[in-house]
């Protein structure tokens, strides 16, 4: 978040009660999702977090765990960013009761 107008707009966001999955799983970590080609950014982990995956605040309760997928920007002839992602838990109140996964056969 380089421009003082998306600072802003993030900052907004969460003062209306939306959270950071992955600042809230990882409060102390440093976490990149991005590293340039050059001058080996990805060697030294000097990398930017530049995706951010905001939940409402009805989604918070079920956050489970994030994560970046560092070892996909590790590969060859791949993208400069690596995945992102967050585990939630099940609402089975919107499911009536019912589990969204399938169990056994």
């Amino acid at each position: 978040m380089f421009f003082s107008e998306t600072r802003e707009a993030y900052a907004k966001r969460i003062a209306q009660g939306w959270t950071d999955a992955v600042r809230e799983t990882h409060l102390t970590e440093t976490i990149y999702m991005y590293w340039d080609y050059f001058r080996n950014a990805f060697g030294r982990n000097a990398g930017i977090r530049m995706d951010h995956l905001l939940l409402s605040p009805a989604l918070k309760p079920r956050l489970k765990s994030t994560g970046v997928d560092r070892q996909v920007r590790a590969w060859p002839k791949t993208s400069d960013h690596a995945p992102v992602w967050a585990e939630l838990a099940a609402d089975n109140s919107t499911l009536g009761g019912r589990s969204s996964v399938k169990k056994g056969p």
